[in-house]
């Protein structure tokens, strides 16, 4: 069947397709497309997974036509003066 895994990276995003077989997992696709030698910075222990915008677990069963979505890590850098007191 044919899946395609994406990755939005710093660079660019990424959109592999690529050939599994029937009832293959989530983690299978994602190492059968070959991003993860592509973006050695993707951990698959941290970074959340999904399926047309909605979290799956690693060893989920993908269908034909499935779009496997590798998200990134959200951080939040806070300013000086963005902190939680609102008195100013």
């Amino acid at each position: 069947m044919n899946v395609c895994v994406v990755y939005a990276n710093a660079r660019q995003p990424l959109a592999l397709n690529c050939r599994v077989e029937d009832g293959c997992t989530v983690e299978q696709a994602i190492e059968r497309s070959g991003l993860l030698s592509c973006c050695p910075e993707i951990d698959l222990r941290k970074q959340k997974v999904g399926v047309y915008g909605k979290f799956v677990k690693l060893d989920s069963p993908l269908k034909e036509g499935d779009r496997v979505e590798i998200y990134q890590r959200i951080t939040r850098v806070l300013d000086d003066d963005d902190d939680e007191d609102d008195d100013d």
